[in-house]
C-alpha cells in the first residue's frame, strides 16, 4: 500500500470525529454480519421445506460451525486487538509478524480439525445434539462443513485483522459476497441437483471458500496496511501470550455459546423433535439482532484499541460513551420490531404448520427481545475490555451470559416450567447478566478517567 494511503488510514482512526468514525467502521461490519445471518436464515428456510427433521438437523449443526468459529476467535480476536494497538503505537513491523503468525497458525489448526472431525463424524453429530430421527441429515450437513473448516478459520482471522487496520468496507465485501453467493447456491444444489440437506452444506462450504479468497486478496496484492508472509512467522512468547490472553476471552465466549447451544438442543430434543426445530428457528431469527449488536461492537473495538495504543484518552472516553448509548437505543428499537412481528416471522420457517414449533418459537423470540438491551450493552462493555487488552475483565464478561448465568437456569427452569422453561432459558440468563454488566461498565469509565489523570 502506498505510504500516503497507509498514513491516511491511521490519521482517520486518530482524528476523525468519533460520531462519524464509529459508524464508518461499524456499518460495513454490521452489513457483513447481517448478510451472514441472512444466508443462515436462507439455509434454514430452504431446508425447512424438506421437513421438521431436516430443520432440526441444520439447527443442531449450527453448533459445528460455532466450534470451527471459536478456533478462529481464539486467534483472530486476540490478533485484531493486539494489531490495532500496535498500529496506534506506530509499530507496523511488529504488527506484520503478529498477523503472519496468527494466520498460518489458524490454517494449520483448521486442517487438523477437519481430519479429526471426518474421522468421528458419526459420533460428532450426536455430541452436538442431533436426535435419532434427524441424525442422517445431520451427518450429510456436517460432512461438507468440515471441508470448509480451514477456510472458515482463515476468513475469521483475516476479517478481524482487516477491521483492525481500518479496512472495514473490504471486510464487508469479502464476507458479504460469500453470503450472497450462498443464497443463490442453496436452491441450485438442494432442488436443481436434488442434493437435499447435503446440497445446503455444499453451498455453505463453497461460499466460505470464496469469502476466504476475497479476504486474502489484499494481502496477496500487498495493498493492506499490515502484510502476511511466511518469512514473518515468529512465535515470540510475549506475542503469543498477548494474542491468547484476549483471544481466550473470545474463545471462551464462543466455546460457551457452543456448549450452551448443544446443551439446550439436547434438553429440547428430549421433549420432541418439534421443540428442537422451534429453538433452531428462534436461534436463526435472533441471530439477526445479535448480528447487528456484534457488528457494531466489532466496528467499535478497533477504534478504541487504536486510540488506546496512541494514548488518545479523550477519544477513548468519547467512543465508549457514544457506543454504549447507541447500543442501548438500538437494542430497544430492534427488539420492539421483532417482538411485534414474531408470529409471521416464525410462520415463514414453519412450512409444515406445526403448532408446537410456532408456539415455542414465538415464546423464545419474544422473551429474548424483552431483554435484548442487556445483551447489547454487555457486548459493548466486553468489546471495550477486549479492545484495550484487559483480558481478565473481558473474560469475566464473556463468562456471564452463557456461563454462570445460563447453565443454572437451563437445569432449573425446565423443572418448574417444562419445555417453556427451556424456551425461556436464554432470556432469563440475559436478565441475570446485569449483575456483571453494570459494575464492569462503570469500571471501564473509571479506567479511562485514571489514564486521563495520569496524562501530563
Amino acid at each position: 500500500m502506498a505510504a500516503d494511503a497507509k498514513t491516511q488510514k491511521k490519521q482517520m482512526m486518530l482524528t476523525e470525529n468519533i460520531r462519524t468514525l464509529i459508524p464508518r467502521m461499524a456499518v460495513p461490519t454490521i452489513m457483513a454480519q447481517l448478510i451472514t445471518t441472512i444466508y443462515n436464515l436462507v439455509d434454514t428456510y430452504f431446508v425447512s421445506t424438506l421437513g421438521t427433521n431436516a430443520t432440526a438437523a441444520v439447527g443442531g449443526n449450527s453448533s459445528l460451525e460455532r466450534v470451527i468459529t471459536l478456533i478462529g476467535s481464539l486467534i483472530g480476536a486476540g490478533a485484531c486487538s493486539y494489531i490495532a494497538r500496535l498500529l496506534g503505537a506506530k509499530d507496523d513491523e511488529h504488527a506484520d509478524k503478529v498477523l503472519s503468525t496468527s494466520f498460518f497458525s489458524g490454517l494449520g489448526l483448521g486442517i487438523i480439525f477437519m481430519f479429526i472431525g471426518k474421522m468421528v463424524i458419526g459420533d460428532l453429530v450426536f455430541w452436538l445434539g442431533a436426535t435419532k430421527e434427524c441424525a442422517q441429515y445431520s451427518i450429510q450437513y456436517a460432512n461438507y462443513v468440515l471441508y470448509a473448516a480451514p477456510f472458515m478459520i482463515g476468513s475469521f482471522i483475516l476479517n478481524m485483522c482487516l477491521r483492525s487496520e481500518g479496512s472495514a468496507t473490504f471486510s464487508m465485501i469479502g464476507i458479504g459476497f460469500g453470503g450472497i453467493l450462498n443464497c443463490f447456491l442453496d436452491p441450485l444444489f438442494i432442488y436443481h441437483f436434488g442434493l437435499g440437506v447435503a446440497g445446503a452444506s455444499m453451498a455453505t462450504a463453497l461460499s466460505k471458500f470464496i469469502s476466504f479468497c476475497i479476504l486474502l486478496y489484499p494481502y496477496i496484492r500487498k495493498t493492506s496496511v499490515v502484510s502476511i508472509s511466511v518469512k514473518r512467522i515468529k512465535f515470540l512468547m510475549n506475542d503469543v501470550k498477548e494474542v491468547l490472553a484476549i483471544g481466550s476471552s473470545s474463545f471462551f465466549r464462543s466455546a460457551l455459546s457452543v456448549v450452551a447451544a448443544v446443551s439446550i438442543n439436547r434438553v429440547a430434543g428430549s421433549y420432541s423433535t418439534a421443540a428442537l426445530a422451534a429453538l433452531s428457528v428462534a436461534n436463526r431469527v435472533m441471530d439477526f439482532p445479535f448480528a447487528i449488536i456484534l457488528g457494531f461492537g466489532q466496528g467499535y473495538q478497533p477504534v478504541v484499541g487504536f486510540n488506546w495504543g496512541a494514548k488518545a484518552w479523550k477519544r477513548v472516553r468519547e467512543s465508549y460513551v457514544f457506543s454504549c448509548a447507541v447500543a442501548v437505543l438500538g437494542a430497544v428499537g430492534i427488539g420492539a420490531v421483532i417482538f411485534v412481528f414474531a408470529n409471521p416471522i416464525v410462520h415463514v420457517f414453519n412450512s409444515q404448520a406445526d403448532s408446537e414449533v410456532l408456539r415455542l418459537g414465538m415464546l423464545c423470540i419474544r422473551l429474548q427481545c424483552c431483554v435484548l438491551v442487556f445483551h447489547s450493552l454487555g457486548s459493548l462493555v466486553n468489546m471495550f475490555y477486549a479492545g484495550i487488552g484487559h483480558a481478565k475483565y473481558a473474560l469475566i464478561m464473556n463468562l456471564a451470559r452463557q456461563g454462570y448465568c445460563f447453565f443454572p437456569v437451563l437445569f432449573i427452569a425446565p423443572v418448574f416450567l417444562g419445555i417453556n422453561g427451556v424456551a425461556a432459558t436464554q432470556a432469563i440468563a440475559d436478565l441475570l447478566s446485569v449483575i456483571v454488566i453494570v459494575p464492569l461498565g462503570l469500571k471501564a469509565l473509571k479506567l479511562i478517567r485514571e489514564q486521563e489523570e495520569k496524562q501530563p
